[in-house]
């Protein structure tokens, strides 16, 4: 039984065994800024696939109990050997509604982004990258799909539709698995984080960074780890 336990911490299974979701929640504190609204009079199509909604920016959205979405949360620094390698599937950011979709989404360097516009009239995805190699890829055409890797972590990748200046969206590039997006209650997940102990960075496309520090005990337990933007902080 000792030489198996040797072997399990030789080649890493008992900290993969140990491994645990680390929880938090990104909250936004003072009063909150109103969402501007979005108007769409420049494309009937856009109209139309819109119509009834109040549509309006995604920059700031602030939910239940003063929640903030779209926080792109990953582990920044601390992580050790080596990593599961990037997932062959692809992650898929749509043109729909004339809204990229996801506005904030995670992407492994190396995995296959697939860029789809659902919509029946032209948009164009603006890659603005300073660290990986800017593209910007026309989509006249409701189905059609392009394909796009990245190989170098950034965080955030900005992508802008120059047809549709309310259209923006942001990619966090990242080397590791460890990594979510707070939801509309500011909640969010990092999956199947290792004993250590690491450097969590919270990145949001308007208000900046928070950085925290995060302890995974060898027994798989960790607490939660929170972050606060806006002006009361």
């Amino acid at each position: 039984m000792k030489n198996l336990f040797l072997i399990a911490v030789m080649t890493g299974f008992v900290g993969a065994a140990h491994a645990t979701n680390v929880t938090g929640k990104v909250t936004f504190k003072g009063a909150v800024p109103k969402a501007a609204a979005i108007k769409m009079n420049a494309d009937p199509v856009c109209v139309k696939e819109n119509a009834g909604k109040t549509v309006t920016a995604e920059d700031t959205l602030v939910g239940t109990g003063g929640g903030l979405a779209n926080v792109f949360v990953y582990v920044k620094d601390g992580v050790k050997g080596t990593v599961p390698p990037a997932p062959t599937e692809a992650v898929t950011f749509d043109q729909k509604g004339c809204h990229y979709t996801p506005h904030v989404f995670g992407i492994r360097v190396g995995q296959t982004l697939k860029i789809v516009n659902s919509d029946p009239t032209m948009h164009n995805v603006n890659a603005m990258a300073k660290v990986n190699s800017k593209f910007n890829q026309g989509m006249p055409t409701k189905g059609q799909v392009s394909e796009k890797k990245f190989t170098k972590p950034e965080v955030l990748v900005k992508f802008k539709c120059d047809v549709h200046g309310w259209m923006n969206g942001y990619a966090g590039v990242v080397e590791n698995p460890y990594y979510g997006i707070s939801d509309t209650t500011g909640s969010f997940t990092l999956k199947d984080l290792p004993p250590g102990e690491y450097t969590v960075e919270a990145v949001h496309e308007k208000l900046g960074t928070k950085t925290a520090k995060v302890t995974v005990t060898p027994t798989g337990t960790a607490a939660p780890v929170d972050f606060a933007f806006g002006t009361g902080t």
